[in-house]
C-alpha cells in the first residue's frame, strides 16, 4: 500500500480513539509520509521511533503489533513456552509504563504469562529476570539514551540476551502477515491480572547480592569509605538501586544530584541523557567541586551504560571515554583478581570489533585471552553464553566504546549498576595510594602506549534513510581509499562477506599500515552512519594528533 492509503486506513479505523485522529488530520504532507511510508524496522535491537500515531513511530497499536508477533512465536513452541512466560520491565520515558501495560495485556489475551516490575528498572535486570525466572523470552520498553522524542522495545530471548538474527526474522515475519488493528488480541484488565506476576524490592535484592558478588576487595573499600562520589542518574531508572549497591558495597559518602533523582521520561535538566556527553554532567562536576568530590558517575535512563568524569593534573574534571574506563577496570580487575587468586587460567575478555585495542595490549602483556565481536552487547552475550556450555573459557570482562561492560555472569547485557561498584573500587584502590583514576590512566599509557580514538557520526535523517545508508555503504566499497590522515590503508575488510568467524555485518574495516583502524557502519538504532577512528603514539598528544587528522581527512573525502 501508498502511504496515503495507509494513513487512510488509521484514520478510519475504529480502533483508533477520536485524539489519535486529530493527531492524524492535523500533519501535513511530508510528515504523512515520513509517519507512514512504512514500519518501523524490527530487527535485533527490536523497536526504536519517535513517539506519535503512524505506522512509523511507537505507539501503542505498533507496541500491540510486535507484542503479538511474539506471542505467535511463543504458542508455535507449544505450551511449555506459554507457562515459562516473559518478563517485562520499562524505563522513565514517556509511554514506557503505558507500552509495558500493552505488552502485558496482548500475553494475557494469548494466555502467555507475565512477570512484570512493579516499577521502572534498569535494562540488565530485566536480562537476570529472564534468566532466573527461567522466562521464555523478556521486553524492555525503552529507547536507552535517546532523545525524550523517542521511545524503543528491546526484546531478549531465553538466555537473557537480546535477540539473535534468526528470532528477529521469525518475529518480523509474523508482524508482516498480521493487520495491525484486526489481527492483535487485547486482554482485559481482569484477565491481564489472572495472568501477570509482578516483580517488586524483593527480586532486586536477589539481584543486588549477585552484583555485590563481583565486589573484589572489601578491605580497600572500606579503608576508603569516606571518599566522596557524586552520582547523578539523568532522571532514569538508576537513581534507586547505583546509591543502594554503593552503600551495600561499603562507601558511605555517595553525594547524589538531588534534582536528577527524580524519574522523569521528558529530562528536564539536561539537554541530553546521555552519559557520553559532558554538557549532562554540569550539574554533577558543579556539585562535586562544590563537596570537594574527585569521581563523579553518571548513569543512561536504563541504567546500562556509564559515564566518569575525573580531576586531571590541573584538577579540573575531564570526562573518561568509554575505551579508557574500559582499560582501567580491565587492568585492576587483571590485578586485583591475581593478586587475590581468583583470576581463572582460561579467563577471557570479550570487546567490539570498534573498541579500543589498548584492550588487546593489556591482555596480551597479562596473559589473559581477548576475544573480537561485532558491535552490539548482544554478541558479547552469545560469547558467554558460548563459555558457559563448552567451559572453554572463563569470562572475566565484556565491555564496549559506547560505555557499557558487564562483570559478572548472572546477566547477558551491559550494566551500569555494577561498573559503577567496580569503577568506585578500583577509585578507591588508587585513592589509597594517593592516586585517582586520572593517574591510574596515565600509568595504562606509558604501560601499554598511548592510545586515542574518537567516534563522528553522519546523519542521514528523515525520508529515505535506509537507502541513504546503504548508498553511502555502497559507494565506499566501489571507491576505497587508500590512503587516510597520509597513512596508507594496508587492507580493507569487509565483514558483509563474513570474517573473522563472525557473523556477516555491514561493516568496513580499513587496518592503516601504522597501527591505525577506521571502521565504518551504519547504526542499529539511528539514522546515521558510525565512523570510528583508533591509534596510538608515543605520548599522548602525538596519539591524539594522529586520530584527529585521521578524521579530517575522512570526512574531507566523503564530502
Amino acid at each position: 500500500m501508498s502511504y496515503q492509503e495507509v494513513y487512510e486506513k488509521w484514520l478510519n479505523s475504529p480502533v483508533l480513539d477520536e485524539e489519535a485522529k486529530a493527531e492524524l488530520r492535523g500533519i501535513g504532507e511530508e510528515e504523512k509520509k515520513d509517519r507512514f511510508d512504512s514500519y518501523l524496522k524490527f530487527g535485533t535491537a527490536g523497536l526504536r521511533g519517535l513517539l506519535g500515531i503512524g505506522s512509523r513511530r511507537m505507539n501503542i497499536y505498533t507496541v500491540r503489533l510486535a507484542t503479538q508477533a511474539i506471542a505467535n512465536v511463543i504458542l508455535n513452541e507449544g505450551d511449555a513456552a506459554r507457562e515459562r512466560g516473559v518478563a517485562v520491565a520499562y524505563d522513565c520515558r514517556i509511554m514506557s509504563r503505558e507500552f509495558a501495560e500493552e505488552v502485558c495485556s496482548v500475553f494475557a489475551a494469548n494466555k502467555i504469562k507475565s512477570f512484570c516490575f512493579n516499577s521502572l528498572r534498569p535494562t540488565p535486570e530485566l536480562s537476570f529476570a529472564v534468566r532466573e525466572l527461567s522466562c521464555f523470552a523478556g521486553i524492555n520498553i525503552t529507547a536507552s539514551h535517546n532523545p525524550k522524542e523517542y521511545n524503543g522495545y528491546k526484546v531478549y530471548w531465553s538466555d537473557g540476551a537480546q535477540i539473535e538474527e534468526k528470532q528477529a526474522d521469525a518475529i518480523l515475519s509474523f508482524m508482516n502477515s498480521l493487520d495491525i488493528f484486526e489481527d492483535v488480541k487485547i486482554a482485559d484488565a481482569k484477565t491481564t491480572a489472572n495472568y501477570k506476576t509482578e516483580l517488586g524490592e524483593d527480586f532486586d535484592d536477589k539481584y543486588l547480592e549477585k552484583v555485590l558478588a563481583q565486589r573484589i576487595n572489601a578491605e580497600v573499600i572500606n579503608e576508603e569509605k569516606d571518599m566522596k562520589i557524586v552520582y547523578t542518574p539523568f532522571h532514569g531508572t538508576g537513581y534507586r538501586l547505583v546509591p543502594e549497591i554503593l552503600r551495600r558495597a561499603g562507601f558511605e559518602n555517595v553525594i547524589c544530584v538531588e534534582e536528577q533523582m527524580i524519574p522523569d521520561g521528558r529530562f528536564p535538566t539536561v539537554k541530553s541523557p546521555n552519559p557520553e556527553n559532558k554538557k549532562s554532567f554540569e550539574m554533577a562536576i558543579k556539585l562535586a567541586e562544590k563537596t570537594g568530590s574527585e569521581l563523579v558517575i553518571g548513569t543512561d535512563p536504563d541504567a546500562d551504560r556509564v559515564g566518569v568524569c575525573v580531576r586531571d593534573n590541573k584538577g579540573e574534571f575531564v570526562p573518561l571515554t568509554g575505551n579508557q574506563t574500559g582499560a582501567i577496570l580491565l587492568e585492576y580487575l587483571i590485578n586485583a583478581r591475581r593478586h587475590n587468586g581468583t583470576l581463572p587460567k582460561n579467563a577471557c575478555v570479550v570487546k567490539t570489533i570498534v573498541t579500543s585495542e589498548l584492550g588487546t595490549r593489556i591482555c596480551e602483556k597479562n596473559g589473559v585471552s581477548i576475544m573480537n565481536v561485532l558491535t552490539g552487547f548482544k554478541f558479547i552475550g552469545e560469547k558467554m553464553e558460548m563459555f558457559e556450555k563448552t567451559g572453554e573459557y572463563t569470562y572475566l570482562f565484556g565491555y564496549e566504546e559506547s560505555y557499557g561492560c558487564l562483570i559478572g555472569d548472572y546477566a547477558r547485557d551491559k550494566y551500569a549498576v555494577v561498573a559503577s561498584m567496580m569503577i568506585c573500587e578500583t577509585a578507591a584502590f588508587y585513592a589509597k595510594q594517593g592516586k585517582t583514576l586520572w593517574n591510574a590512566l596515565e600509568e595504562i599509557f606509558k604501560k601499554y602506549g598511548y592510545h586515542s580514538e574518537s567516534v563522528f557520526n553522519i546523519s542521514m535523517a528523515g525520508v529515505g534513510a535506509l537507502e541513504k545508508m546503504q548508498k553511502f555503504m555502497k559507494n565506499l566499497r566501489e571507491h576505497p581509499a587508500e590512503k587516510i590522515g597520509g597513512i596508507k590503508v594496508g587492507e580493507v575488510l569487509d565483514f558483509s562477506e563474513g570474517i573473522w568467524g563472525l557473523p556477516k555485518s555491514n561493516v568496513l574495516y580499513y587496518r592503516l599500515v601504522e597501527n591505525s583502524v577506521v571502521v565504518v557502519r551504519p547504526s542499529g538504532t539511528e539514522p546515521k552512519i558510525k565512523v570510528y577512528f583508533m591509534t596510538n603514539g608515543k605520548t599522548r598528544e602525538e596519539a591524539e594528533s594522529r586520530v584527529e587528522a585521521l578524521r579530517k581527512d575522512f570526512c574531507k573525502q566523503i564530502d
